[in-house]
């Protein structure tokens, strides 16, 4: 095998996915906190592997693949494991199906986006809800937000498969999702409130040990869906295709 400098964001994409088998690891044996823990460091690989394949100038087609594959276990099939092992598992077959909405609506959303895939440079938008984004919802909102019985616990079942059918639904729609570039002086200055929003809702979640982390991403998946619902009827969109990362193909599931 020849080393090449693709090495180095690869070693990030793998360190992803094992993150992501521990945390199934963890959901099997019932400790829901480290299995949180394992995606969210799962998450931080994510970010890093293209980072570093951009610092590296190593950007390719096998690290865009290899970046799904591994997304699909850490951000797709860890976060249903734990929605089917924490509650739905009551339904019995029920339960499997709803269960698997997340996975089956994420690998979809990742083959979508490599086939649309036009360049490996940062956009603004995501069409659909990136699928880091729902296992953050989904995991976020089982293990810190349902624990504080805000829903009365004879709801958490109804109100934990609404979330599932929305995240799901948001993934595999076309809607625009802002994507989370890199922290940077360019970005503060061309997109201060963003910015500003961005940081609030990271050290809100720090502070809160981890509370605030779900409200903070219904508040991103509820954003997206009102700026889609004003685009439809306003003249003039407030954002342009060019600033997507993927074409504006026909999404047979609209």
């Amino acid at each position: 095998m020849r080393i090449t400098r693709s090495i180095i964001p690869n070693l990030f994409t793998l360190a992803n996915l094992f993150s992501g088998f521990t945390a199934i690891i963890h959901i099997s044996d019932g400790n829901y906190d480290r299995a949180a823990i394992c995606i969210f460091i799962a998450g931080i690989f994510d970010a890093l592997d293209g980072m570093m394949a951009r610092l590296t100038k190593s950007t390719s087609e096998l690290g865009v693949e290899l970046d799904s594959l591994c997304d699909a276990v850490s951000f797709g099939l860890a976060p249903s494991f734990m929605v089917y092992k924490s509650m739905m598992y009551e339904w019995n077959s029920t339960g499997v199906l709803i269960a698997s909405l997340p996975v089956l609506a994420g690998v979809y959303r990742l083959a979508r986006f490599n086939v649309q895939l036009k360049g490996f440079e940062d956009k603004l938008f995501f069409s659909g809800m990136p699928i880091p984004a729902s296992a953050v919802t989904l995991v976020s909102y089982i293990v810190f937000f349902l624990p504080l019985h805000i829903i009365p616990d004879r709801f958490n079942v109804i109100s934990t498969t609404l979330i599932i059918v929305i995240v799901s639904l948001a993934m595999i729609s076309t809607i625009k999702y802002d994507n989370l570039p890199r922290p940077s002086i360019n970005l503060l200055k061309s997109r201060p409130i963003f910015s500003l929003l961005v940081c609030f809702g990271f050290i809100g979640s720090l502070l809160s040990k981890g509370v605030l982390i779900f409200p903070s991403m219904l508040l991103y998946l509820v954003v997206g869906g009102i700026r889609y619902i004003h685009s439809i009827f306003s003249e003039k969109s407030t954002y342009h295709e060019s600033d997507t990362l993927e074409d504006p193909d026909e999404n047979p599931f609209d």
